[in-house]
């Protein structure tokens, strides 16, 4: 789901250099900390050509390998660095103790950097803004009525069963493909069918209504709203990374674009949460029928606000859980022995899971390692961030409040010194002891991801049932290079094979 993206603060520091490999394993020539506190001054500091750099976006390349540049700095400078955009301040860090300290200085209202893309929508055809793009008390007020409908076990409980539905219906539909090939198996990229899976689940689990993705011959409405999605992460890319004052006159198409995308995914969350309404006006119904359904009927949030946290829910629904499916997929068909594994975790677990949706995640904590183990080193944010409230100490360096803190979580999941033998996937290592503030990649504290939990349910389940169902192979074994398009995605989505299981 959305996570913590935002990455103006990143603006101009991508530069050309020779790419690292994806899953190298990233040491250190930088000089230790100091051991006693030191002023701002003395953090180390990172500096590129902001001009050069503003060139390089212009012509639409530079920000793909952006983690990767990060990555560079921490070898060069240490676990801590800084840098200046404009009067804003930034500090960059990524260890797991500096996570911790920004969790315990975090106010009742952590505040974050705006999408500016996404608030311009918003703010030019007058509607509200959600949880990912608020800050302050109206925030608190809306993260304090949707936790409880959205991320309590409570709510979990509820939509399982639904999410639980579209992941057997998905597997089914493969099973279908492969019987109608002669060779027995399916061989495919599989990165748009699951997109269509993560749609599907999540405006299910939301709304209560399917969309009917999974088939062949889609609608021509669901056709434009995946469209629109597709269209939406890849205009905010191109907008992120320059001034809004800028972009009006050099990306008036792009503007367009992105604007088109946000009216089409309104357009469908109005749609949605009006028959919702009418329904529920006409009569409640008799079984858990959605979160908005809930919403509404408890009358949590004004049915504007009900629309924009759908929105951005909807929009942080795709990517954010796909990806890590892809990636996982890719692994496991790569590391056949730990696929054995979990397909044996998985079948020891169905009856247990079919009886009872709701014991999955006690019955897999395998498979829940193993999603754990693909967001260590393929991340979807590479990054989290926070304005700090108050002065904090990183690393014995003084930071003062007002600073924006970025914790690169792409750099954490490579660093040895946090994870021996980082190149190597070892789901296992999450089930060897507990691992405090290493996996972060739904946020921390009150501003985690508020989709998590539903993303969570998504990734298990497909997982779940694909394992039980195929055997997943692939030819290749080079690493996958992933590139910064606002999530960090793979260049190109890897081949692979699915077999029945016997």
């Amino acid at each position: 789901m959305v996570m913590a993206l935002r990455v103006k603060a990143g603006m101009w520091l991508a530069r050309p250099w020779q790419c690292l490999h994806s899953r190298r394993a990233l040491g250190t020539t930088a000089a230790p900390a100091p051991k006693t506190p030191q002023p701002f001054e003395a953090i180390p500091q990172y500096s590129r050509n902001k001009w050069l750099k503003m060139l390089q976006i212009l012509r639409e390349q530079g920000q793909e390998n952006l983690h990767l540049e990060m990555n560079q700095a921490f070898q060069e400078l240490g676990p801590i660095f800084r840098y200046n955009i404009g009067r804003t301040q930034i500090v960059s860090v990524m260890l797991p103790e500096d996570a911790e300290k920004l969790l315990r200085v975090e106010s009742k209202h952590p505040h974050r950097m705006h999408l500016e893309p996404w608030v311009a929508h918003r703010e030019r055809r007058g509607l509200r803004r959600g949880v990912f793009l608020l800050n302050g008390p109206e925030w608190r007020f809306n993260r304090l009525r949707l936790n409880p409908n959205v991320l309590s076990p409570e709510a979990v409980q509820k939509f399982v069963p639904m999410v639980d539905t579209v992941a057997r219906d998905f597997v089914q539909n493969m099973k279908k493909r492969v019987f109608q090939n002669t060779r027995g198996s399916l061989t495919m990229d599989i990165q748009q069918g699951l997109f269509n899976y993560t749609i599907e689940a999540s405006n299910f689990a939301l709304f209560g209504e399917r969309l009917g993705l999974l088939g062949y011959d889609l609608s021509p409405g669901s056709l434009k709203f995946i469209h629109a999605l597709h269209s939406m992460f890849k205009s905010t890319t191109q907008l992120l990374f320059l001034p809004k004052s800028l972009t009006r006159w050099t990306s008036n198409r792009v503007w367009k674009e992105h604007f088109d995308a946000w009216d089409t995914i309104s357009e469908y969350a109005n749609r949605c949460i009006w028959k919702v309404h009418q329904e529920l006006r006409i009569g409640s119904p008799q079984t858990y029928s959605g979160i908005v359904a809930e919403l509404i009927s408890q009358e949590a949030l004004p049915l504007d606000a009900i629309k924009a946290n759908s929105m951005e829910l909807t929009a942080g629904s795709v990517d954010t859980t796909a990806i890590p499916l892809v990636m996982t997929l890719f692994e496991l068909a790569r590391n056949p022995d730990v696929q054995q594994a979990l397909r044996q975790e998985s079948l020891a677990a169905e009856a247990s899971i079919a009886a009872n949706p709701q014991r999955l995640k006690s019955e897999l904590p395998l498979l829940q390692a193993a999603l754990k183990e693909t967001l260590r080193l393929y991340p979807v944010g590479s990054f989290l961030e926070r304005i700090l409230s108050s002065d904090l100490v990183l690393q014995n360096y003084h930071v003062p409040a007002g600073t924006l803190v970025l914790f690169y979580l792409y750099s954490m999941g490579r660093n040895p010194a946090v994870f021996p033998r980082p190149e190597r996937y070892m789901p296992q290592r999450w089930l060897e002891r507990k691992r405090t503030f290493q996996h972060l990649a739904f946020g921390f504290g009150v501003r985690q991801c508020l989709g998590r939990r539903l993303a969570e349910v998504e990734m298990l389940l497909l997982l779940h049932h694909v394992l039980k169902s195929f055997h997943v192979e692939t030819l290749r074994q080079e690493d996958v290079q992933m590139v910064y398009r606002f999530v960090l995605m793979p260049s190109s989505s890897p081949l692979l094979t699915f077999r029945l299981a016997s």
